[in-house]
């Protein structure tokens, strides 16, 4: 039964599997999609975690290229970089296996964090200046207390 209601309603689906835990009722519960389950929203809280490190480290690296952008520009990035760098931190207090995690990750998400500043910054407009992609540097330019430090901006 509960095979068929994860097909056809996933919230009363999640309700029923609630209410067989709270009343203990092991032998009913659908074990095989609720680990499904399980391992998908570990898969969908690293996909976020590195999402966010990838979107602070793009916009810390076109403040340190693109410094001589417009402030406005330069605003919507320090402001993308204090959201970011919030979720970052807020995943890393929630989850303290992800302490581990971020050293594993920060190559990939730097990798990804310098192309879509790349990509980003050939699609200014305005007059701004469109950076050569040699400009954004290879390796991580900042340290991970830097990356995490409320204070910092790439001002390095």
């Amino acid at each position: 039964m509960n095979d068929q209601l994860y097909e056809q309603d996933f919230n009363l689906w999640r309700e029923t599997i609630i209410i067989q835990i709270k009343s203990q009722n092991f032998n009913d519960i659908d074990w095989e999609h609720l680990l499904l389950e399980l391992e998908d929203m570990g898969k969908s809280e690293k996909r976020s975690f590195l999402s966010n490190l990838t979107i602070l480290m793009a916009h810390l690296l076109k403040l340190i290229v693109q410094a001589d952008a417009p402030e406005m520009m330069k605003g919507s990035w320090y402001s993308s970089i204090t959201e970011h760098r919030f979720r970052v931190k807020k995943d890393l207090q929630e989850n303290p296996s992800f302490k581990n995690y971020i050293y594993e990750v920060i190559p990939l998400a730097y990798a990804d964090a310098r192309k879509l500043a790349i990509k980003e910054s050939k699609n200014a407009k305005l007059g701004v200046r469109k950076p050569d992609e040699a400009e954004y540097p290879l390796d991580l330019p900042f340290t991970l207390e830097q990356l995490l430090d409320d204070d910092f901006y790439g001002d390095i």
